[in-house]
């Protein structure tokens, strides 16, 4: 059993982890970024360590100090939660290569299967059905016109190494593709460190089911059933549902028997998702699947499962980090579901009647969650806690559950925790949540992915149904004035909000007769940092056009123009912070007619692909000529450089594996290609006397240790090149020249080996 493990994410997960941990006598460490020093679990576990300031890229997704914080409190494994790193293969072989234990799948699994692209091959390979898509992370603008054009719009951009909805957009036709991959790829560098996205053929109105699975090192393999995730607003999960409403038993055993044979093949270990499309528009045969990516992490719905099958997922993680079987976990037979059970995520944000959705942050004043029969309250909150806008808004998790096989009865139980729920100081979601429960739809089961944005406008304007007890005398709050709704003079007169409601009519009759004719001034609408000014002073701005762009909650909000304009001045530049309602761009209502479309470029024959140029920019550091003042050191002593000795043995043959791998990211990766050429070793295969011998005969490894590197050093990438050329030297049985010079670990960076 572990000691002691480290939880490397933050929020209502930091928390479940904390808890499944203390229930087995694991001690806990916190890891916070500036902004949650007093967050529940920073609070409440036995030890925390500050990782960096607010911005995840500098806090949750620094790798250095998580590891760090690990090392100097004694940690014996690491749990990553989701998000932020818990699909980061590099992560976890860094953790791995430092004796710590990664309690989830290995970094190869991870590299497979967080890597939407290589799933979907690897998929492909175990006859698994997927949906149309590109063969690989997309490159230059010209290759993603021609991959969607085969494709057939509309078609889905998606983030390669992420999920939760983050790095995913929607282009319509070819005009609206480049800049829906420029957000695609903004918001996935911001979520996950890894900008490459890839294509896939959108589908308008299918259900979205997921299966969850747990393995063991042993080859053990079960499934505990699907979940339903139709329920999305632009692509991010709203409600999930476990079992689905929609699936037959039928149906339901053959998705099992898909997901465990592909994990059996892949030797996968620990807990995992395979999400799945469902066809429910009668193009395709009912139940038709086709499989769109994995999770090799836990999910924010695991609730849901919990609830209906008994099995704590968080505690068989822990226990399978550890080499427990399936059978001592005691999931060697089929898990049956137990009633339904339906999760609402409850975020902190502001649902405007025109459908729109905006982020909201502040102090919570009150914070009660729901009890009773079914009820579990997944959250982070409490009384006097100040939230903030660096992160994601999710506030807490409200799963209703029943034993019974009405689907209703746990849409019921759901909806009567949701309006016992008493949060004040921050807006919610939660009157959104209540009016898709009470959707007769929803209840019916009748839904799909696209099913709440077609009815966003009536479902935002759903008045709040919640009944909780609030102090004598006091109200709501819900708006930083502390009321809730309208704001009444005199409380004690009956007429008193009849009073109001004409004095407002009033009011608005009064502004829309007098809308300003001159300059208008276009606001934030939501509080963030602006990324970009896409117009300047004297500008004729087109309706539609993009005119801004802010960032809030690692979201990219485009700013467009309502109507045709001029650009009489512009009050921001990029990086400052905005709240809601500052000064943006000042405009005057032009003549200007037509609508913004996105301009074609026409393509460059002679223009270099902008990946490929990466890649000749990265052989640079690698060729002799880069290091030309160590060369004339080693020459000065009658000594060659490594590429000349294998040069020189291989007669010009020489083909090299792996030149431009870098070791852990400890120090700066230009530094590392720089320094550390190759990450200290040069491998590959070529002929040996090609001239006397043919081919076959002459055909020969050669490995050298590159002493010219930082300290004549290799790292953990080094030590696994050295591992795959040494197995392909022995499955062809080739002759092996090792040029052993300069060889040894780096420490910090190879793990001691």
């Amino acid at each position: 059993m572990f000691d002691k493990v480290l939880i490397a994410n933050r929020g209502e997960i930091a928390l479940r982890i904390h808890r499944a941990c203390r229930e087995m006598g694991i001690h806990t460490v916190a890891v916070h970024s500036t902004a949650d020093e007093n967050a529940m679990h920073v609070r409440l576990a036995d030890e925390s360590v500050c990782i960096g300031p607010a911005p995840s890229a500098d806090s949750y997704l620094n790798i250095p100090n998580i590891v760090s914080a690990a090392m100097i409190t004694g940690a014996e494994a690491i749990h990553p939660g989701y998000g932020f790193l818990s699909e980061n293969a590099y992560f976890a072989e860094i953790v791995e290569a430092h004796g710590i234990a990664f309690i989830g799948p290995s970094p190869q699994h991870i590299q497979t299967m967080g890597d939407k692209v290589a799933a979907k091959k690897t998929m492909v390979e175990a006859g698994v059905p997927v949906v149309p898509g590109s063969d690989g992370a997309i490159g230059s603008p010209e290759d993603a016109r021609q991959t969607a054009g085969s494709i057939g719009y509309p078609v889905l951009v998606k983030a390669a190494g992420g999920g939760g909805g983050k790095g995913m957009k929607v282009a319509e036709t070819a005009e609206t593709l480049a800049e829906q991959i420029n957000l695609a790829r903004r918001e996935a560098k911001a979520n996950f460190g890894d900008e490459n996205v890839y294509l896939e053929k959108y589908l308008a109105n299918p259900r979205h089911i997921e299966l969850q699975i747990v393995a063991d090192e042993q080859g053990g393999v079960v499934h505990l059933g699907e979940r339903d995730c139709s329920l999305q607003r632009k692509h991010q999960k709203v409600l999930e549902e476990a079992p689905s409403p929609a699936l037959n038993a039928a149906e339901r055993e053959r998705l099992g028997e898909i997901g465990c044979t592909a994990i059996r093949r892949l030797g996968y270990r620990n807990a995992g998702t395979f999400e799945f499309l469902v066809d429910v528009s009668g193009e395709a045969d009912n139940g038709s699947f086709a499989f769109i990516e994995t999770n090799a992490r836990l999910q924010v719905e695991h609730t849901v499962t919990e609830e209906v099958t008994g099995v704590d997922i968080v505690q068989a993680q822990l226990r399978l980090a550890q080499g427990a079987t399936i059978a001592k976990l005691g999931l060697d037979k089929t898990v049956a579901p137990r009633g339904y059970a339906v999760q609402a995520r409850v975020c902190m944000e502001t649902v405007r009647e025109d459908g729109a959705i905006l982020p909201a942050a502040g102090t919570l004043l009150a914070y009660e969650v729901p009890s009773g029969p079914g009820v579990r309250t997944d959250g982070f909150g409490y009384a006097g806690y100040e939230t903030s806008l660096a992160f994601d808004s999710l506030l807490a998790k409200v799963v209703g559950h029943s034993p019974s096989d009405d689907f209703e009865d746990a849409v019921g139980r759901t909806s009567r925790a949701l309006s016992e729920f008493r949060i004040e100081g921050v807006e919610t979601n939660i009157a959104f949540l209540q009016a898709i429960l009470g959707h007769p739809d929803f209840r019916a089961g009748n839904v799909h992915t696209r099913f709440v944005d077609e009815r966003m406008v009536d479902l935002a304007g759903a008045d709040d149904r919640r009944r909780f007890v609030t102090p004598a005398g006091r109200d709501p709050v819900k708006a930083e004035d502390g009321f809730a709704g309208a704001r009444v003079e005199d409380a004690q007169d009956p007429l008193a909000l009849f009073k109001h409601d004409t004095q407002v009519k009033s009011e608005q009759a009064e502004q829309d007769e007098s809308k300003p004719t001159g300059p208008v001034t276009l606001p934030a609408p939501v509080p963030g940092t602006v990324v970009s000014i896409d117009v300047a002073e004297g500008d004729e701005v087109l309706a539609g056009q993009p005119m801004a762009t802010i960032n809030s909650l690692e979201l990219d909000h485009v700013v467009r123009a309502e109507q045709g304009c001029t650009v009489d001045a512009v009050f921001v530049t990029s990086g400052d912070p905005v709240r809601v309602g500052d000064r943006l761009i000042l405009t005057t209502t032009s003549e200007v007619e037509g609508s913004w479309a996105e301009p074609a470029s026409e393509m460059d024959l002679d223009a270099r692909r902008s990946d490929l140029a990466q890649v000749d920019d990265r052989r640079t550091y690698i060729e002799d000529d880069f290091r030309v003042d160590k060369i004339a050191r080693r020459h000065a002593k009658q000594q060659r450089s490594p590429r000349e000795n294998i040069g020189h043995l291989m007669d010009g043959t020489f083909r090299e594996y792996g030149p431009l791998v870098t070791a852990a990211s400890w120090q700066k990766q230009q530094w590392l290609r720089e320094t550390t050429q190759a990450d200290g070793l040069v491998m590959g295969i070529g002929h040996i006397n090609g001239d006397l011998f043919d081919a076959d005969r002459s055909r020969a490894v050669a490995v050298h240790y590159d002493y010219m590197v930082v300290a004549g050093t290799q790292g953990g990438r080094g030590h696994y090149k050295q591992d795959r050329i040494y197995e392909l030297a022995g499955r062809y049985r080739l002759p092996l020249v090792l040029f052993a010079e300069g060889g040894g670990g780096r420490p910090g960076i190879s793990g001691g080996e």
